[in-house]
């Protein structure tokens, strides 16, 4: 492995020892695990928090305790979130062979040339990776629940919904495939503002509405990306789950929501 990552947030967001990061980890999927529906089938793409772990952890785990039952099948995932510090045009990748967290290293799946020919949204852009959390968040889910998978990551910056789209469509894969997109909800509103707020963006959301505002959705434009593609295939949703940081903390002043909502495609046939 040529080119790796080194975590940016560990320490911060989430627990920079390993002994410790495996303890929140355990700590946050268990509970989730006992939500898990084993009727329901699988789903092919979520919609998950990126915060802290004490404020969106519990959120974020009920759909990778969903994820664990594919771990198995689930090979590559396709992880989309916002860009927060640095600006870029289109969709980019890290550059890397390898992105680190405290519980190693997971893999950097290269996108086929062919497919990066055809789409000029997709550029290399390692420095907006750097210090970018909305994607790093999710490794150490991801290496829980789904062991050794690849990843192919995406910092979401300036782009049209039909571009994000676009790069949907083309790394879709089959059952091999899932598909994260990390947002948030909204963002430093009073909690009965917040939940108002919050209980309209979801609704739009399960009804495969858009666009959303990046008043309503941090990752709207990952989000919205993830719609078109979404109302294309026929997909179903389901809500998983929802809080505020209010709801953790009790400080119900300038609080930020979190939601966990599953994409299902249509039953083949």
């Amino acid at each position: 492995m040529r080119a790796v990552r080194p975590a940016a947030v560990a320490g911060t967001f989430y627990p920079g020892r390993r002994k410790d990061l495996v303890s929140t980890l355990d700590a946050l999927l268990a509970p989730a695990r006992a939500t898990v529906d084993p009727t329901v089938a699988g789903a092919k793409a979520y919609v998950l928090p990126h915060a802290g772990y004490v404020y969106s952890g519990s959120t974020a785990a009920l759909g990778y305790a969903e994820l664990e039952r594919r771990r198995d099948t689930i090979t590559r995932v396709v992880l989309l979130g916002p860009t927060h510090r640095v600006p870029v045009d289109g969709l980019a990748l890290p550059g890397v062979d390898g992105l680190e967290t405290p519980l190693g290293i997971v893999r950097v799946e290269p996108v086929d040339p062919a497919v990066r020919a055809a789409l000029p949204q997709l550029v290399d852009a390692p420095e907006v990776h750097a210090q970018e959390h909305s994607l790093e968040v999710h490794l150490p889910f991801l290496q829980t629940v789904l062991g050794d998978v690849a990843v192919v990551p995406l910092a979401v910056g300036r782009a049209q919904p039909g571009q994000v789209a676009a790069v949907l469509d083309a790394l879709w894969g089959g059952a091999e495939t899932v598909v994260v997109v990390s947002s948030d909800l909204s963002h430093y509103l009073r909690q009965d503002e917040a939940r108002a707020v919050d209980e309209l963006t979801v609704a739009e959301v399960l009804r495969l509405e858009g666009p959303l505002h990046h008043s309503q959705a941090c990752g709207a434009t990952p989000v919205n990306g993830l719609l078109v593609s979404a109302r294309r295939r026929g997909m179903t949703t389901r809500l998983l789950g929802m809080c505020t940081s209010g709801d953790v903390t009790g400080d119900r002043r300038r609080v930020v929501g979190y939601a966990a909502i599953a994409f299902t495609e249509p039953a083949a046939g």
